[in-house]
């Protein structure tokens, strides 16, 4: 999944929502999408959480509460989201994120059978370092991008003092 084949939807819309911990999408193919923060840090396309090959991939635990402190969009095929417990390796392309949208509900299935074999949860350890935002969170519950032909731009900053 690359996100630059001519065919791959691409977004007309992105919204995070912070209060919710949802990143809504809309795409020229009329999909539209409403991907949980977790989701998105579980199924991050890194090394770290997908390894460096088949049997590789690591099992992402304690994520419920997981937080995108920023957003940066990368050329014209994707967005880096920077989570809250550090994760900023997942460079998540335009057609991963409509894969992502599409499957949301066998791959929640697939997460909660792989966590259950593991005896592990989807809950934080308290007091964890995991529970402590690297970077601090954004003020504001909502960023919205709407942008024109071409999505020429997808940002959440924090405001600047």
């Amino acid at each position: 999944m690359s996100g630059i084949d001519p065919n791959t939807p691409r977004p007309t819309e992105i919204v995070v929502h912070k209060r919710s911990r949802i990143l809504e999408l809309a795409f020229d193919d009329g999909m539209r999408f409403q991907l949980p923060f977790e989701l998105l840090r579980v199924y991050s396309p890194s090394a770290e959480v997908r390894g460096h090959g088949p049997g590789q991939e690591v099992l992402q635990v304690g994520k419920r509460d997981i937080d995108v402190d920023s957003l940066e969009q990368v050329g014209h095929y994707a967005v880096q989201p920077h989570f809250s417990d550090g994760h900023n390796t997942g460079i998540f392309s335009w057609d991963y994120l409509h894969w992502l949208g599409a499957n949301q509900l066998q791959l929640w299935r697939d997460y909660d059978e792989r966590l259950r074999a593991a005896g592990q949860s989807r809950d934080p350890v308290q007091g964890s370092q995991s529970d402590q935002p690297a970077v601090a969170p954004l003020t504001t519950d909502q960023r919205a991008v709407k942008p024109a032909a071409g999505l020429t731009s997808v940002a959440l900053t924090r405001p600047r003092s």
